[in-house]
Order: structure tokens, then C-alpha cells, then sequence
């Protein structure tokens, strides 16, 4: 019950945070074409070459009960990394340096880093809670 309160109001946040991207793309008369493009393809990026290359490196690699977190870290990964593509793709110096201030490349890196810490803190602590249920013998 608990758990169907939890991804209910995950829903409810992604929807409206979803509605705020819609009203500030609306807002600024961006380019909409582009920004469907973009979409469009991250969609074909996830369905035909993220998601099947997890699924895959998951049944080939992984064995036991933490397929799932192992698979998610991997569909986080790759996720990040579409989304870091166009700075990763292009790096050096830009004509406006206050376009892209940050160092980007390193923070996709940082953030890499975190996503595998936090799989393994979940697959630390789903071990001791498997060898905490088994009755001694």
C-alpha cells in the first residue's frame, strides 16, 4: 500500500514537472521543431540501443538478485550520457564562454560515479538483508 502511495506521488511530481517544461518552452517561442527532434531522438536512442544493450549486459553478466539494480544504474547511465552527448561531442572553447560555464565532462563523470556508489550501496545492503532472513543452521 505504502509503495502505491510512494509512485503515486512520483507521477504526480513528474506530471507537474513536466508542465513546467512544457509552459517554459511555450513561454520563450523556442524552436519547436528542434526541441521535438531532440525527443524524437532520444526516444530511438533509448528503444533501439540503451535499453536492449542493458537488457542484454544484465542477463549476460549479472546472476543472483541484483540484476535489477545493476540494470538500473546501467539505463541511468546511459541516460545521462544521451543527455551529455552534445557537450561531450563538442569540446574547447566557444565564442560566448557564459553559454556553457560549467566543466561539463567532469560533472557527467561525477554524476556517473554517484549512480554506481548508490548501486552498490543497494546491492551491499540487499545482501545483508538476504543473510539476515536466512535462519541459521
Amino acid at each position: 500500500m505504502r509503495l502505491n502511495v510512494l509512485r503515486a506521488l512520483a507521477g504526480i511530481a513528474g506530471l507537474a514537472l513536466m508542465g513546467v517544461g512544457v509552459s517554459l518552452l511555450l513561454d520563450r517561442q523556442q524552436d519547436l521543431r528542434g526541441v521535438l527532434e531532440w525527443l524524437g531522438g532520444a526516444v530511438v536512442l533509448h528503444d533501439a540501443l540503451i535499453a536492449p544493450l542493458v537488457l542484454l549486459v544484465g542477463l549476460v553478466l549479472v546472476r543472483g538478485g541484483v540484476r535489477g539494480p545493476i540494470r538500473g544504474a546501467l539505463l541511468t547511465g546511459g541516460a545521462l550520457t544521451a543527455v551529455a552527448l552534445p557537450v561531450l561531442l563538442r569540446p574547447g572553447p566557444r565564442a560566448n564562454p557564459t553559454v556553457l560555464p560549467l566543466d561539463y565532462p567532469r560533472n557527467w563523470l561525477l554524476t556517473l560515479v554517484g549512480v554506481a556508489t548508490v548501486t552498490v550501496l543497494l546491492v551491499v545492503a540487499k545482501g545483508v538483508r538476504r543473510g539476515r532472513r536466512r535462519p541459521p543452521s
